[in-house]
């Protein structure tokens, strides 16, 4: 029988939490290939419609950019987005300092939603969804701990103004769902979608990738 080609893998994102996720499982993308897009949510939408959405657009939008590629057409597409919310309200991005008050002073006491959508598209088009919800609750900050966070620098282009994974992991009471979710990227749902496209996700784990 004729060797199995493994197909490459494309990463629809330029994160670099997204990327040292998939390296932490031993999976390194053949590619990095952003699809920026408006992420303004739809009136009415929800922000597990929204984490929904924006992971299919990206993965569509790249695998586009990919096909208009000469060699790429063995490719697999893997796109995420990652949403926090608030009951229906849904915290941006922040990429200001008026954001990120905001954002921290809501989720202060409190616990909210992040919801990551993610998608695969394999090599023949068809796409692979899932959705991943998770609760975090935070402690009561104080002026010193939103004021010492806003001066990290940390919360600028997170979603819900904040990391996980950094120092504001300090403010976190407990989590129930997926860590690797909140940071962007949930490990378990990735696996899952790229053995069923044919990726050999293991291959990496011995230091050779076939």
């Amino acid at each position: 029988m004729p060797e199995t080609v493994r197909p490459k893998l494309v990463l629809a994102s330029a994160s670099p939490r997204r990327l040292s996720l998939l390296q932490q499982i031993g999976v390194e993308p053949d590619r990095l290939q952003p699809a920026d897009m408006d992420e303004t949510p739809g009136k009415f939408e929800t922000p597990r419609e929204l984490a929904a959405r924006l992971a299919l657009a990206k993965a569509v939008v790249a695998s586009e950019r990919v096909k208009a590629r000469a060699g790429d057409e063995n490719s697999v597409i893997l796109a995420a987005d990652t949403v926090v919310a608030v009951g229906r309200r849904i915290l941006p991005k922040a990429e200001v300092l008026e954001e990120a008050d905001a954002c921290l002073r809501l989720l202060s006491g409190r616990t909210h939603r992040v919801y990551t959508g993610l998608c695969l598209i394999n090599q023949h088009g068809k796409a692979s969804r899932r959705l991943v919800e998770s609760r975090v609750r935070f402690k009561r900050l104080s002026r010193l701990d939103i004021e010492s966070y806003l001066a990290s620098h940390e919360w600028k282009g997170k979603a819900g103004g904040y990391a996980i994974q950094g120092l504001a992991g300090a403010f976190v009471i407990n989590m129930v769902g997926s860590f690797h979710a909140v940071v962007g990227l949930p490990l378990y749902e990735t696996v899952s979608l790229l053995e069923g496209a044919g990726y050999p996700v293991h291959s990496g784990w011995n230091g050779t990738k076939s």
